[in-house]
């Protein structure tokens, strides 16, 4: 794991596996990293696997709240890829990486050479947020990381299921860390406060359709749970006859978001990397 450091003085924590096609994965809201270590593992012979952990989150400094917006860590990503020295990345975006990719095909689309969208399109489903900002910035109900990894199968039911007890056990860990001989969720509790008014019952939600038809040209993959609470069928079907040349993968026995490692991800990340060669 290696550092950079932003404009306003802030270090956040990036790691870079393997050698070719660079693939930038950016994580969801709370999430860090790790979720993309089977990406690693299956694309680190073949692509640049280069993650990173936005402000606030995971490894990352912790900043002003009022900082945890989408086109400030959109600009982070840019210093990210300056930082790095690349022209042009392909993104795999998870849930709110989505939405930094979408950003970025409205201020720098030469540095996008394709998306990959998992589970987060233009538009998301009221629920979902709603979900959303239940568990946002307050602490886990459980005790340790085996007891989460226990409870997690209840908690993501039924939109989740055959998932191998290793993914619960992984996931407790990328979302937990255990501390002072309790868990603690791995994230700044106030983005919460950053992101509140945004999902507040009135706020209007902002077109982000003209920044997907901005990715023109860019190969474009698509991975939705069916289960899923926050991408629904509707603006999947959208994004699919607005680029009926994107690959498409729907997982059934999955929600909000699919672990990275089940085959058709895994298919569609393989043909968007092939497209962009």
């Amino acid at each position: 794991m290696e550092h950079f450091t932003t404009a306003d003085g802030l270090r956040l924590a990036y790691d870079v596996t393997g050698e070719g096609l660079p693939l930038l994965c950016l994580p969801g809201l709370t999430r860090n990293m790790e979720d993309f270590e089977p990406i690693c593992e299956a694309f680190g012979h073949r692509a640049q696997v280069i993650r990173m952990d936005f402000r606030g989150r995971g490894a990352s400094d912790w900043g002003d709240p009022a900082t945890y917006q989408v086109p400030v860590e959109a600009g982070d990503v840019i210093a990210l890829l300056d930082h790095l020295g690349l022209d042009r990345v392909t993104i795999l975006g998870t849930s709110r990486g989505g939405l930094v990719a979408l950003v970025l095909a409205a201020i720098a689309r030469p540095r996008i050479a394709g998306v990959i969208f998992n589970d987060i399109g233009p538009e998301i489903m009221p629920e979902g947020l709603a979900y959303i900002m239940d568990y946002l910035g307050k602490p886990p109900k459980f005790r340790t990381l085996a007891e989460a990894a226990a409870a997690l199968p209840r908690h993501y039911a039924p939109a989740f299921r055959d998932v191998p007890a290793e993914n619960w056990a992984a996931l407790a860990r990328r979302i937990y860390r255990e501390e002072g001989g309790q868990l603690v969720n791995r994230y700044d509790p106030k983005l919460r406060e950053a992101v509140a008014p945004a999902f507040a019952p009135g706020a209007v939600a902002p077109d982000l359709w003209p920044l997907f038809d901005a990715l023109a040209g860019a190969p474009l993959g698509l991975i939705r749970g069916a289960g899923s609470n926050i991408l629904s069928a509707e603006t999947a079907g959208e994004m699919y006859r607005r680029r009926p040349d994107m690959e498409y993968a729907e997982l059934q026995d999955r929600g909000h978001v699919p672990f990275l490692d089940e085959p058709p991800v895994l298919a569609v990340i393989e043909t968007v990397l092939e497209r962009t060669l």
